[in-house]
């Protein structure tokens, strides 16, 4: 179960990297790609995963849950592949049409990237 849990985390971290940097490389032009959503999806999937793991060992090794801190972080994550969806579907159609500054949507690029920031920062300082 270590080995699973291992990859699960690693991936985890792989997906969130995957939005912030994204964000980064794309700031100044302020679209959201399709690999944002991509590994905003990445996370999610992975979270609940170690959210069960995790439960599923809470008896045997006398682990602490917060449950508050994992559905913050959750509900984060959700909010970020939403706005990640959006802003994907934005630029599929300006790039079917050949105006890739139809894509242009800064709220929703700096949602995407802003939220999965502010997410790593409670993974990383409140944990």
């Amino acid at each position: 179960m270590a080995i699973a849990t291992s990859i699960l985390v690693f991936l985890h971290v792989l997906g969130a990297t995957m939005v912030v940097g994204i964000w980064i490389a794309n700031f100044k032009k302020g679209i959201v790609v399709p690999g944002q959503f991509h590994a905003a999806l990445l996370q999610i999937v992975t979270g609940f995963a170690l959210y069960f793991i995790m439960m599923s060992n809470l008896g045997s090794e006398s682990n602490t849950m917060f449950h508050m801190y994992v559905g913050i972080k959750m509900l984060l994550g959700i909010i970020v592949a939403i706005a990640a969806f959006f802003g994907q579907k934005k630029y599929k159609q300006a790039r079917a049409t050949g105006n890739l500054e139809a894509a242009r949507n800064i709220p929703l690029a700096h949602t995407v990237g802003g939220l999965g920031l502010i997410n790593i920062a409670i993974a990383t300082i409140l944990l």
